[in-house]
């Protein structure tokens, strides 16, 4: 029984190691498994198919309509039971006895019929096909800039995993200079040359360290969990990136707003959808043309046919007043277009000026990246004069510890620009993508 209660927990630890697996991906390998797997993209690959299903729907104005049915009954109705007769082809000269008229005996009917109904002119239900062909063509439209969202997403998490990483690996510099440093402190106070309180001060630094990279490894932790996420991955690993955080150097290829902009598309064929739903409301008033056509089997025995006929035809029809039925449907479809309008030219010019704050954002982004380069060089040097004074017992440790603070400080800073001057061009990318 001890053996089996050990188990479990062993089987816990095992789990769990399993869980923060550390695994080395490269970005190029994220956005495949993203592109593959991620949810928000199935969703909108599932909304094509249902556009598309809306789309299929209209093959309707062209193709007919076609049903089948076999029919049983059994009447002592005069009129139904002569009917019957009739369409079996059995009628007699007996049948036409006034009494067998009036009162004829229990007759049985069983009828096959195949109707065909061919729409010839329906000039609103074409409108209506151009409106659902218009909404795939933006549900597609749609899908796609979905997709290049989901790409920017997986940029800035795979960036913020980089940038983790590059914390960790300051803090953990940091953290071998505040161990010497505090060797060094300890030598000293046994020496009698430092108080009491430079030790705890140092120590109260070692603390801040400790802090810090126990923040930045969960960071790690969060990043690769979000990564997990994009990629529909259940195991949720820990991710390390298999390249470090560097300043990207690639030139925008395009600098203006497009209206080949893929939700910008989107929103031109949203905005054509509502204007043929309108141009179809407003054919409502003219008249349909429709052939239909039957084919009829009878037996007075089920699933006989020993008599047939078929009947065709052409019908013209014309709805002249619903009411204000239809006027009130075109009133809103027209406000529907018009709206649509006006919402395709407030987007754009939102698109435009979030393009020229992204520009700003990344002209701002790459200015402070060489003044947080040039502090960073400062404070490095800072550090090192500071550094051979108190190795030389010229420098307090106050002074020390906050210039090792300040470089650290200044280094996170960096990599901190880096990754915004990063994400800033990514994000003009985005917006002016075609």
């Amino acid at each position: 029984m001890k053996n089996k209660l050990l188990i479990i927990p062993l089987i816990l630890l095992s789990s769990f190691v399993k869980a923060q697996e550390v695994v080395t991906v490269t970005k190029s390998e994220v956005i495949s498994k993203v592109k593959e797997n991620n949810n928000t993209i199935k969703i909108s690959q599932q909304d094509i198919l249902a556009a598309k299903g809306d789309f299929n729907q209209t093959n309707a104005v062209f193709l007919p309509n076609i049903t089948a049915s076999h029919t049983g009954i059994a009447t002592t109705n005069p009129l139904m039971a002569f009917g019957s007769k009739l369409n079996q082809e059995i009628l007699t000269q007996n049948d036409f006895n006034p009494a067998l008229l009036n009162d004829p005996a229990e007759t049985k009917n069983f009828a096959t019929k195949i109707e065909v109904q061919q729409p010839l002119i329906n000039v609103d239900g074409i409108f209506q096909r151009k409106a659902a062909k218009a909404k795939l063509n933006a549900t597609k439209l749609q899908s796609e800039r979905t997709k290049d969202y989901i790409e920017l997403e997986v940029e800035k998490a795979y960036m913020q995993l980089q940038l983790a990483y590059k914390t960790v690996d300051v803090l953990e510099k940091v953290k071998e200079t505040a161990l010497e440093n505090k060797r060094l402190a300890d030598n000293s106070f046994k020496q009698g040359y430092l108080q009491r309180a430079d030790v705890l001060a140092v120590e109260v630094r070692v603390t801040e360290i400790n802090n810090q990279l126990q923040y930045a490894k969960s960071n790690i932790e969060n990043a690769s969990n979000y990564l997990s996420v994009l990629m529909n991955d259940k195991t949720y690993s820990i991710f390390k990136p298999s390249d470090s955080l560097t300043v990207t150097t690639e030139a925008i290829s395009v600098d203006g707003l497009s209206e080949n902009r893929a939700d910008i598309q989107a929103m031109t064929y949203a905005k054509d959808a509502y204007q043929q739903m309108h141009k179809a409301d407003k054919m409502t008033f003219l008249p349909r043309l429709n052939a239909f056509g039957s084919y009829e089997l009878y037996d007075d025995k089920i699933f006989q046919a020993d008599a047939n006929g078929y009947l065709v035809g052409v019908q013209l029809s014309w709805d002249i007043f619903q009411g204000s039925k239809r006027f009130g449907k075109a009133q809103k479809s027209k406000a529907e277009f018009e709206k649509a309008e006006i919402e395709l030219q407030d987007y754009m010019a939102k698109s435009q000026v979030e393009l020229n704050k992204a520009k700003r954002m990344l002209q701002d982004a790459k200015n402070n990246l060489a003044l947080t380069e040039l502090a960073l060089q400062q404070s490095e040097e800072s550090l090192r004069i500071r550094k051979n004074r108190f190795e030389q017992g010229l420098e307090k440790t106050t002074d020390l510890l906050m210039s090792e603070a300040k470089y650290a400080q200044k280094q996170l800073e960096y990599y901190a620009t880096i990754f915004q001057h990063n994400y800033a061009y990514a994000y003009v990318q985005f917006l002016t993508k075609e």
